[in-house]
């Protein structure tokens, strides 16, 4: 339930909830593979480390945002400081993020929005250990997944919250530091 208010309200067909949006955007860069991609020098930590850990290479620029920004070339977009009714993007995979320092203000959470029938089907088994909804002990596991989905407490809360969410929410402000002067990220300038 809470899966599907969030995509009414953001405007998009399918929602997957997680839990968080670090692993949003993980999971997102797994399902299309990614190899180089393009993002602000100036983001959250985890977002390079996500990328990186899903077989990717992650390039910097000087590339200033609010908001939202796009995982270039992929359709995938970190909106962890968006939150608000119909910001959707067509063809998208956008991923939020909901704490305490967010819009949605859940103790950790995350969704990835997107129209891709296919990929939400992908999507939600990849978050659950690669399973259906259905115990494990039943299902015919047919690929590998991870343990990154929402509580249902988390869910019943968030979809408590929600009604009394704005239609209109300013976009979380905060101010990042340039990630290529860490070590880890030196190379990939």
């Amino acid at each position: 339930m809470f899966e599907e208010e969030i995509a009414e309200y953001a405007g998009s067909k399918y929602a997957v909830a997680v839990d968080n949006c670090t692993d949003a955007l993980f999971l997102c860069c797994v399902y299309h593979k990614v190899s180089e991609v393009t993002i602000p020098k100036k983001t959250y930590l985890s977002v390079p480390q996500a990328i990186m850990a899903a077989g990717g290479n992650v390039f910097f620029d000087d590339i200033e945002w609010k908001g939202i920004y796009q995982l270039s070339p992929y359709p995938i977009y970190d909106a962890a400081r968006r939150f608000t009714s119909e910001m959707y993007i067509k063809d998208s995979f956008m991923c939020l993020s909901f704490h305490p320092k967010k819009q949605l203000k859940l103790r950790k959470g995350g969704m990835i929005l997107t129209d891709d029938k296919e990929a939400m089907e992908w999507l939600k088994k990849a978050r659950h250990e690669g399973r259906s909804a259905i115990p494990y002990t039943m299902d015919n596991i047919k690929f590998m997944g991870w343990n990154m989905y929402m509580t249902p407490p988390d869910a019943a809360e968030g979809l408590w919250m929600m009604s009394g969410m704005a239609k209109e929410n300013p976009d979380g402000k905060e101010d990042y530091t340039d990630l290529t002067m860490n070590d880890l990220f030196k190379q990939n300038k």
